[in-house]
């Protein structure tokens, strides 16, 4: 679509050796009073244009037109044909993809984790699964009985702004495998991956496996108008919302309101255990992935419960792999740190952990980019702090809330009786108000079985294994409580943008009968 407003987009190692120019020059052209020519392209390695009202009604239009005939594509199109050849493009523009998320302020490091995770939901055992799940059949009586999930129709995805391409990504080809037709929205702040990869990835994909246009459209804009457009549309069906609880949860009732079937992925609060029994260096190196991308995604352990007999050596092992973290250029190997742009809560957190009677570890405070202290600098420090008793943790912010920023409070209860305690941990991870992902490293099989017979909370459960790492099928996201509204579940979208129903044909020249 044709377009007079732009959105351009510096790279991130343009704003971090100077921020305030290429800020400057940013404000400037998006505003219309440079011309594009005017763009350095070592600065500014992009633009993408801004929808206006049109284009939002259009973009509807076109997608309930396409979802029409889309639907009626074999399972054989839309699940093996399409995830295959989102796979084959994928692998063929790897270093592309880790360029594109590494302009956007991903650690090179954080960009291969998502592309593992992009071939994951693409993988013969994901496919599989979803082959299974969307069409059951039966033999009854005469009767060919079946199962099935068809799609809901329109589904119009809102990114975080965090993680925009990734998750673009995944919910609009997952829906459309499914049988719908979507409506991308990327922010304003970090538009250019998510549209390059519907453009370059999806689209063709798409193409390939002769899915109409309209199936997948991308727009770009501010959220209030183009939601608010979503809700009064009558040609949507469900609105996928990634995003904050507050707003999330509000957001919830709006879309149940106007008769849409919000799909939530909101904030994450993980908690991970590490028993007695515990390979120390193997869980710690699953704890590190807390600062993966300065701790800025929802699906990290954010939250640690430690045996006591090992707490001490636990923590110190932790607190010196953290130091070894060093902030860089997100195109750099090695690192895992990203910028943070706002420190405010960060020290609003830890100032009111102190204040309770935690101790501070490690870190603590800011740094810039050669990584020397100072709170100037665009980024945090690997934090870690200790937390003494079980019973008052929750009066802590840090322990209570999702952080957001590379803070991992480890706590550590009083000793007592095994049993004892482990039945108060499973409590305690029961009742976090938060539900994605929750961890376990333990070997004592009787430990772990009691683990996963207890712990109701949360979208998936991971023993002695990765925190972040996807694995087909389980779902990459997805949980209960603050994470995913009053419908949260393990979130898949091929699944959750669809609706069961059940299927009974008898052949002709048979009497109908009905017992």
């Amino acid at each position: 679509m044709d377009s007079d407003r732009w959105v351009y987009v510096p790279v991130t190692r343009a704003v971090l050796d100077d921020s305030f120019s290429t800020l400057a020059a940013k404000r400037a052209l998006d505003a219309g009073e440079l011309p594009v020519s005017a763009a350095d392209p070592a600065v500014f390695v992009g633009r993408v244009a801004l929808a206006d009202e049109e284009t939002v009604a259009r973009s509807l239009e076109a997608a309930a037109a396409a979802a029409k005939e889309w639907r009626t594509a074999p399972l054989t199109v839309r699940v093996d044909g399409l995830l295959d050849r989102m796979r084959d493009i994928i692998l063929d523009n790897v270093e592309t993809i880790e360029r594109m998320m590494t302009y956007e302020g991903h650690p090179l490091e954080l960009a291969r984790w998502e592309i593992a995770c992009w071939l994951e939901v693409c993988s013969p055992l994901s496919k599989e699964f979803f082959r299974g799940e969307l069409h059951k059949e039966f033999r009854n009586g005469g009767r060919r009985q079946i199962v099935r999930r068809r799609p809901d129709g329109v589904v119009c995805v809102n990114p975080p702004a965090n993680a925009p391409m990734t998750s673009s990504i995944f919910a609009a080809a997952l829906s459309a495998a499914a049988g719908n037709a979507v409506v991308i929205r990327v922010p304003r702040s970090v538009p250019l991956g998510a549209m390059w990869a519907v453009h370059e990835i999806l689209g063709p994909a798409l193409d390939a496996v002769g899915a109409p246009a309209g199936t997948v459209g991308v727009i770009c804009g501010d959220p209030g108008p183009i939601l608010q457009a979503w809700l009064d549309s009558p040609l949507v069906d469900d609105v996928m919302y990634f995003g904050g609880v507050d707003n999330g949860l509000e957001f919830e009732l709006r879309c149940v309101a106007a008769g849409k079937k919000p799909i939530l992925e909101l904030a994450g609060n993980d908690i991970a255990i590490v028993w007695s029994d515990a390979n120390l260096d193997h869980a710690s190196d699953a704890l590190l992935e807390s600062f993966l991308g300065s701790g800025q995604l929802c699906m990290i352990p954010n939250l640690v419960l430690v045996h006591p007999a090992v707490a001490d050596e636990l923590i110190a092992v932790v607190a010196e792999k953290a130091q070894r973290l060093r902030p860089g250029y997100p195109d750099s190997d090695d690192v895992l740190l990203s910028p943070v742009l706002r420190h405010d809560r960060f020290h609003r957190f830890m100032t009111d952990a102190l204040d309770k009677g935690a101790e501070l570890i490690t870190g603590g405070g800011g740094m810039h980019l050669d990584g020397t202290p100072g709170d100037s600098g665009y980024f945090l420090q690997p934090t870690v702090i200790r937390v003494n008793g079980l019973d008052g943790a929750r009066s802590l912010d840090a322990v209570r809330d999702e952080t957001f920023f590379p803070l991992l409070p480890i706590v550590v209860p009083a000793p007592e009786a095994d049993g004892r305690l482990l039945e108060r941990f499973v409590e305690f991870v029961n009742t976090n108000r938060y539900g994605l992902r929750n961890s376990l490293w333990a070997s004592d099989e009787a430990v772990i079985e009691r683990y996963l017979d207890g712990v109701v909370n949360g979208g998936l459960l991971k023993v002695n294994d990765s925190h972040i790492a996807v694995s087909a099928p389980l779902p990459s996201h997805g949980g209960t409580g603050l994470t995913g509204g009053a419908f949260g579940e393990a979130n898949y979208p091929i699944l959750r943008t669809t609706h069961l129903q059940g299927v009974s044909v008898v052949a002709p020249g048979n009497p109908p009968r009905y017992r």
